[in-house]
């Protein structure tokens, strides 16, 4: 029976975690271009000063 080559499984899994985080920051830096920033909102909201 053949051995495990745990080296190779370990670079696969940290090539797709490296590749999965990449894809992620490209799709927060489309919103952000979008202009869609869900922190401005909030800010802007709860921060004007006047009591309801």
């Amino acid at each position: 029976m053949a051995k495990p080559n745990y080296k190779f499984a370990k670079r696969q899994k940290e090539l797709a975690k490296k590749k999965k985080k990449e894809e992620k920051l490209k799709r927060k830096e489309l919103k952000k271009q979008d202009g869609f920033d869900p922190g401005d909102d909030a800010e802007a909201d709860g921060d004007d000063g006047e009591a309801s």
